[in-house]
């Protein structure tokens, strides 16, 4: 019931309110997520914080809000930034894959080596649709 609310709680704004949080790495007020937003009113960031407050993902400390749960599975932090996770997956397969054609290309091309590479091929473009699934999702 818990992960019910939380994907009811990160649409929208309230999911832009949560990225600019996790991406901020320190404690925000209310001005500080409307300006980074451009939301319109001071009420509005509010009302998006007290909706994150409320499914638990984030806490309120010293009249500032700060991320109290991570739960963007599909996504890795590096430094400011969130990576979809299946990126780094399909980079590489994309090498393996260009290491198949070129590296390791036998003088008769086999069966064994057809399918292995149409393989190879097959999961770069799983992983690739996978990665543009969560970019759009989660709105990078």
């Amino acid at each position: 019931m818990a992960s019910a609310s939380n994907e009811d709680a990160l649409k929208g704004n309230s999911l832009e309110v949560y990225r600019f949080l996790l991406r901020n790495g320190k404690p925000a007020g209310v001005r500080e997520v409307q300006r980074a937003l451009n939301l319109s009113t001071p009420s509005l960031a509010s009302y998006h914080l007290s909706k994150l407050e409320d499914a638990g993902l984030i806490k309120k400390e010293n009249g500032n809000y700060v991320i109290d749960r991570i739960i963007l599975e599909d996504c890795i932090k590096v430094n400011r930034f969130l990576i979809p996770r299946f990126l780094g997956y399909a980079i590489f397969a994309f090498l393996l894959l260009i290491s198949e054609l070129t590296v390791l290309r036998p003088s008769v091309v086999t069966s064994f080596y057809f399918f292995a590479t149409v393989g190879t091929f097959i999961c770069a473009l799983a992983f690739c649709y996978e990665t543009v699934k969560v970019w759009y999702k989660g709105g990078f």
